[in-house]
């Protein structure tokens, strides 16, 4: 049952991620990524503030209570906290040149990177997870690689966010088991709208415009209570009842509600090539998450 409940959790959170890109998309034509995502984030660490007020005080309490866990939590969220920064720039960046719907499919590839970094643990994969892998790589080939061999720079920029954020879910699995969920969630949100930030405060990064953050407003709210605030910390609290692939699979789910989100809201189209590259890559996350009569 807490698996089903996991399971359930993840969904929700996968669609709501998916629907998200068409947010980022349309916030990406009035705010640069730094400014977009310190934004979401902090607003998403604020949103978590009733939350652990009024369902979260035991969680909490317990957390706080020792100083291990005071450390892990310090420690969780700060590990966390500079992935999720480092997962999200990639992505915001890689989404001003490039569709909700295809960069949706590509950041999928972090269910095949997940189990493959699960080695370096000692894990051992079945054979049908080497099988995704061919088929995520033929996919992601038909989908990115364009006449001539050429690669735009937004989907290498979702590239190596899917990468990124398989460091996060496996960090996510380590420290969810060690502290509060939702407090883990909060700090990390926190770390990243602080750390997005500092180019900003620096000079770096030219500061926005109060119009161009009014205009986006809707897109801010949207990512910040749904998608930061309520979406990973579903995640967070799905993570502590599921096997982190097992995790993987379910959110893989995004790059179809992304794909359906951008075709109904934004008209988005794909070709026959992109569409092939989109059903492989897909395939792909669900057959690397196979096992065999033997590994069941």
């Amino acid at each position: 049952m807490n698996a089903l409940r996991g399971s359930l959790l993840m969904l929700l959170a996968a669609m709501i991620w998916g629907t998200a890109f068409v947010a980022q998309r349309e916030g990406a034509a009035y705010l640069d990524a730094y400014t977009f995502n310190a934004l979401r984030s902090l607003l998403g660490s604020a949103v978590l503030i009733p939350v652990v007020a009024l369902i979260g005080r035991a969680g909490a309490a317990a957390t706080f209570s020792s100083r291990r866990g005071r450390r892990d939590l310090l420690v969780g969220g700060l590990v966390c906290g500079l992935l999720l920064t480092v997962a999200s720039l990639f992505q915001q960046i890689g989404l001003e040149e490039t569709s909700a719907g295809k960069a949706g499919f590509i950041t999928t590839l972090y269910i095949l990177i997940v189990p493959i970094l699960g080695l370096c643990l000692g894990r051992r994969p079945a054979w049908t997870l080497w099988a995704g892998v061919a088929l995520g790589l033929v996919g992601l080939f038909l989908l990115c690689v364009k006449e001539g061999f050429s690669i735009t720079r937004g989907d290498m920029m979702v590239l190596r966010c899917a990468f990124t954020f398989s460091f996060h879910i496996m960090a996510i699995d380590f420290f969810v088991r060690r502290v509060d969920p939702i407090l883990l969630s909060q700090v990390q949100f926190l770390v990243c709208g602080i750390a997005c930030l500092i180019p900003i405060a620096v000079g770096a990064i030219p500061a926005p415009t109060l119009q161009a953050i009014y205009d986006c407003r809707w897109h801010i709210l949207y990512m910040s209570v749904f998608s930061s605030g309520i979406a990973y910390t579903l995640q967070i609290v799905a993570q502590k009842r599921l096997d982190a692939g097992v995790a993987a699979l379910v959110m893989s789910l995004e790059s179809v509600f992304a794909a359906l989100s951008g075709w109904i809201v934004l008209g988005e189209t794909l070709s026959h090539r992109e569409f092939l590259g989109c059903a492989l890559v897909f395939a792909a996350t669900i057959v690397a998450q196979l096992r065999t009569r033997k590994a069941r």
